[in-house]
Parts: structure tokens; sequence; C-alpha cells
């Protein structure tokens, strides 16, 4: 079961100026800055109070984030929920008739295994699954 918001992303065209604007938003700078290379992002986290923003930036244009900011423009680009048991989670999701874009977890930022669903099954939003690699 998916036990809270871990965190939401946010697709950035230029992730240095978006550092800069989420410091001043939130008067602190990003706790965290760590590249995906297998996801072709670099990503910065911020926390405000319990709740974490992830800001990611393509590193090439073949990169998820670099299509959906053609397509999309900048914005929200996932909502992420913390899980206990990734796997599990997958086939209870499978199983009610959600489509799952990789059905194996991969390494994601911020020490996390990660699988998402895909937008069409859930009203327009894409959801990634983590769970904390211990």
């Amino acid at each position: 079961m998916m036990n809270k918001i871990e965190h939401i992303g946010i697709a950035v065209k230029d992730l240095n100026a978006s550092n800069d604007l989420f410091e001043k938003l939130f008067g602190a700078p990003a706790y965290k800055s760590e590249e995906v290379a297998s996801e072709g992002v670099m990503t910065s986290f911020f926390k405000n109070g319990p709740n974490k923003i992830e800001l990611l930036a393509a590193t090439n244009a073949e990169s998820p984030i670099a299509k959906f900011l053609e397509k999309k423009g900048e914005g929200i680009h996932h909502i992420a929920f913390d899980v206990d048991d990734i796997v599990a989670e997958i086939e209870r999701l499978k199983g009610e008739g959600f489509v799952v874009l990789n059905e194996t977890p991969k390494k994601g930022a911020d020490n996390k295994i990660v699988a998402f669903l895909h937008p069409k099954s859930t009203n327009g939003v894409l959801i990634e699954l983590c769970q904390e690699i211990k």
C-alpha cells in the first residue's frame, strides 16, 4: 500500500535558474542534487516542512524529461508515493488494472528504487512508486 506522498516532481528547463527560484521560495537551498544517468536527468531536492519537491532537468535530448518539456513545457511531471514493498505494490496495482511502465523497479534518485504507472491509467498523472534502498 502507499504510505504517503514522497515528493512532487517538477520538470524544468534550466536547473540552476530553478534552483535559485525555489531557494528564494523556500528560504533554503536544495538539500541534494544528483544525476540519474540512466534516465538522462539531473535532479535537485528541496524540503518544505515534511514535504519534498524534486526538480528535474534533462541532460540529453532523448531523456523522458526532454520529451516532456518539448510536449508540455515546464511544470508538474509526477507525484511520487512511498511504499514499503515496491514489487508487491506493482503486482497489486497491475491486478487493479493500472498500466505499469516498468515492472522491474530501477534505481532512482535520493536512495530509492522506483517504478512508474502510465498516466493513461491514472487520470493523466504520472505516478511514481518509491521504496527506500536499505
